[in-house]
């Protein structure tokens, strides 16, 4: 009985991994829009501090200007 069953279960084994598997493949073609950016500014890559910079020195120069005719000239 023990042969039997010993017999059984080789050939259950064997017959078991010796199966062909199949897989299927499938070839998947998808089209694929692309959009362009355009280049950023060199403005608009400046960080908050250099643009709160170019703002500042902006109403300075500003100021500057107001007093320079404020003192008038020398001639």
């Amino acid at each position: 009985m023990k042969k039997l069953f010993l017999t059984l279960a080789i050939a259950a084994v064997a017959f078991g991994s010796c199966r062909e598997k199949t897989t299927e493949t499938k070839e998947v073609i998808r089209e694929v829009e692309v959009e362009t950016v355009e280049p950023v500014p060199d403005n608009d890559r400046e960080g908050i501090l250099e643009r709160a910079a170019k703002e500042v020195d902006k109403e300075v120069n500003e100021e500057i200007d107001k007093k320079i005719d404020d003192i008038g000239n020398d001639d």
